[in-house]
């Protein structure tokens, strides 16, 4: 889509800067939670509050409410997004600092790539994209891999296998999208996904038993304002610029948010939030981010559907 010039300039800026910072602070925000909020439960918190804001937003300006059908296509993908990426990112940040968190969760681009190379023969297999897919595998082999003496200390094996899982369930989720039946908002889309995943990240917290003990007046009000600023600023903002975008920009520009996320992630964590940032993390991000960015220049330029949006 062509920019439109009679538009002002400071509001595609604006909107650009939200999805750019806001979206890429939002792992630091995570981090500061899930040290004193049980993660499942921090993570419920978060989408159930955002999903019933953006429901009740977009039901009340006369979007009609999901078919049975689209239902249970929601709660599916909300089940892939919510519980198993989102549950397994905020898991793994108890014990992944949040920049590397942010480049790890930077690699579904990679995975939703090779399962439409292997499974659903959508994308062919070219020198480009073997180059970028190996680039991306080194990437988070420099993360991982305790045998390369390139100083730092490597990420827990066992948060790295949960981030992993995380974006192999978040590609799943996007290859879904563009086959199962959604409403055509994507907005309710969004929002009822919210919503779902919420609930289902609540029941899965009572699961496990985060409630037990929980005592929400020991928690610090550093971390409530956390959660805040991931409920509003992170969903509800973040998400409303990004629709916003994809009606103003073309969406190959508006995508670029899938490679300066991860970096505005590891220098905030570094900055404010004391994180590390050595030869390994800064190799193991260059790696990724070249692998992304090669891989999403090569795949069709058309809006991502909403569960490929960072909510």
């Amino acid at each position: 889509m062509e920019p439109d010039a009679r538009r002002p300039h400071w509001k595609t800026l604006l909107a650009f800067a939200i999805i750019y910072f806001v979206w890429g602070s939002t792992f630091l925000a995570i981090r500061i939670g899930v040290h004193e909020l049980p993660p499942l439960l921090f993570a419920a918190m978060r989408f159930l509050a955002a999903g019933i804001v953006l429901f009740i937003w977009v039901t009340a300006h006369g979007e009609g409410i999901p078919t049975r059908r689209q239902w249970a296509s929601i709660f599916l993908l909300a089940f892939l997004i919510f519980v198993i990426d989102y549950g397994c990112l905020f898991w793994a940040e108890q014990r992944v600092p949040s920049g590397i968190a942010a480049v790890m969760m930077a690699t579904i681009p990679l995975f939703t790539a090779l399962s439409e190379i292997l499974f659903l023969r959508t994308q062919r297999l070219t020198v480009r994209l073997v180059a970028a897919l190996l680039i991306g595998l080194c990437g988070v082999a420099v993360l991982v891999v305790r045998s390369f003496n390139i100083g730092g200390q490597p990420i827990q094996p066992i948060g790295a296998l949960a981030l992993i899982a995380g974006s192999l369930s978040w590609s799943v989720a996007s290859i879904l999208t563009r086959k199962l039946p959604l409403p055509a908002s994507k907005i309710m889309s969004s929002g009822s996904q919210m919503l779902a995943g919420g609930i289902l990240l609540t029941a899965a917290a009572a699961a496990f038993g985060e409630f037990r003990g929980f005592d929400p007046l020991k928690v610090s009000a550093g971390a409530w304002f956390a959660l805040l600023y991931l409920v509003v600023a992170g969903s509800i903002i973040g998400f409303t610029a990004y629709l916003w975008l994809l009606h103003h920009e073309s969406p190959t520009k508006v995508g670029t948010y899938a490679y300066v996320n991860p970096v505005v992630a590891v220098l905030i964590g570094y900055l404010i939030g004391g994180e590390a940032l050595g030869l390994r993390t800064i190799l193991g991000t260059l790696f990724v981010l070249i692998s992304v960015v090669v891989i999403t220049t090569t795949r069709a330029k058309k809006p991502a559907p909403a569960s490929e949006a960072k909510v």
